[in-house]
């Protein structure tokens, strides 16, 4: 490891106590950084990963709200506004019990290079709050949005920071968000985004994350000159990336043979088609139920729970050819990549944010299989975020089918970039350090090109 590197490293671990996701997420890209750092000095002199590992500013702040019974509950709120060198901010809000400082500062850390990556003018940032929307009441969940942005709203704007949604805050959630924003600032713009179309939203951002994960490992493919056409593909999780994963997955000619939860997993070997797809929608995002009752209603499939304190998840020990973690950060770890790749694994797109540890990601690139890091792989979800802020200020909205093409291409040339960057740097085929070098060249000059801010 470069000295100036490992130094920088141990300075950021000390300072930043408590925090091994953030720790993860930094250390990952400045091993991908050494060969930049050699033919360009100036980024040292100028302290630019110094100053990009530290946020410009953290919001943190409490978020008291009355449940059902009229008792009153306290939360954390949080913002994250991490770099702002080539637009304002740009991040999700995520509502989970596991959410803290740590995680939210790598996830914003994450954030800056992806937003980079689509070459949309976007800052990076991201925030969130430990309340868990799960098990409440359409009352309830609003009472505690109007809170949290009773506050946040003060500090953001369509020019400043603009939020999305994350895990635990969909379209609900975004509705309640946006509607005590215009309320409070008396002003009708496009400070979120995730809105519902008959309210500044924009046609295929749903699907866009899960979309792109897909674009991207068609283009990993590609390389090799293959298609999706007639793979076998495991996917985690059953939220929105997971289920359009499989919807671009089955329209591509693919298959995917697994979904999960919390609890646990299923896994089909007839596939999940769109019957059974639209099953899982409804289950997931109207009934709100497990992704057991899967099991229980397709002949076939099997549901396995999740064991407590087991060493790996047997979801990524099924023979297939392609993989989308689409759950959480650090779901693969180096036991779960090594049974992925045993079983057949060749291509590995991460549709959720750091789904896989350090560990995981060098049995990947040692194997040399097709792995397309989260930075570059899930970067969909937020480019057509900003194809939303695009149409807002333009008080227009473009057709399905201009958006999925913009998408598609955006997806298209961040794989260009990465491949390209990888290349440049004596690195090819590795897209880690690819995404993390073409990512960071672009704020990293900015940042010179501002001066000492």
């Amino acid at each position: 490891m470069n000295a100036s590197i490992s130094s920088l490293l141990s300075r950021t671990k000390a300072k930043n106590p408590g925090e091994p996701e953030f720790h993860q997420a930094v250390e990952e890209v400045l091993l991908s950084l050494a060969p930049v750092l050699e033919r360009h000095p100036e980024y040292e002199r100028a302290k630019i990963l110094e100053r990009m590992i530290e946020p410009e500013r953290v919001l943190l702040f409490r978020v008291p709200w009355t449940d059902d019974q009229g008792e009153v509950q306290v939360n954390r709120g949080f913002r994250i506004e991490m770099n702002s060198a080539i637009g304002p901010y740009k991040g999700g809000l995520r509502f989970h019990p596991s959410v803290n400082l740590g995680i939210l500062k790598f996830l914003a850390f994450e954030q800056v290079f992806k937003n980079s990556l689509t070459t949309l003018p976007m800052g990076g940032g991201k925030g969130g709050s430990d309340f868990d929307p799960k098990g409440k009441s359409d009352a309830e969940v609003m009472r505690f949005c109007q809170s949290f942005m009773t506050e946040l709203a003060r500090h953001i704007g369509p020019n400043t920071d603009v939020p999305a949604g994350d895990i635990g805050v969909g379209g609900r959630e975004i509705g309640f968000l946006f509607g005590q924003y215009k309320r409070l600032r008396n002003e009708f713009t496009g400070v979120l985004t995730g809105k519902g179309l008959n309210w500044g939203g924009s046609l295929i951002r749903p699907e866009a994350t899960g979309y792109g994960a897909v674009y991207f490992a068609a283009e990993m493919l590609a390389t090799r000159k293959e298609t999706l056409a007639g793979k076998t593909c495991l996917v985690s999780g059953s939220g929105n990336v997971a289920q359009y994963t499989v919807e671009k997955i089955t329209q591509l000619g693919g298959k995917a043979l697994t979904l999960s939860d919390s609890a646990g997993y299923i896994h089909d070997p007839a596939g999940i088609d769109r019957e059974r797809l639209a099953f899982v929608m409804e289950l997931k995002n109207k009934k709100r139920g497990r992704i057991a009752d899967y099991a229980a209603r397709f002949q076939g499939s099997v549901y396995t729970p999740v064991q407590a304190g087991a060493k790996s998840n047997p979801l990524w020990s099924h023979k297939a050819q392609c993989a989308f973690p689409c759950a959480t950060q650090n779901e693969i770890n180096e036991l779960d990549a090594a049974n992925l790749v045993k079983g057949g694994v060749y291509a590995v797109a991460e549709g959720a944010n750091m789904p896989t540890t350090l560990g995981g990601v060098n049995v990947f690139l040692d194997a040399k299989i097709l792995f397309g890091p989260a930075k570059a792989a899930n970067a969909g979800g937020v480019a057509v975020s900003g194809l939303e802020m695009s149409q807002n200020s333009q008080r227009y909205a473009w057709s399905r089918e201009e958006v999925d093409a913009k998408l598609h291409g955006i997806m298209k040339n961040i794989h260009r970039a990465a491949l390209d960057a990888a290349e440049r740097f004596g690195v090819p085929g590795n897209y880690v350090a690819g995404a993390n070098i073409a990512g960071f060249l672009k704020v990293a000059d900015a940042m010179l090109d501002q001066g000492l801010v």
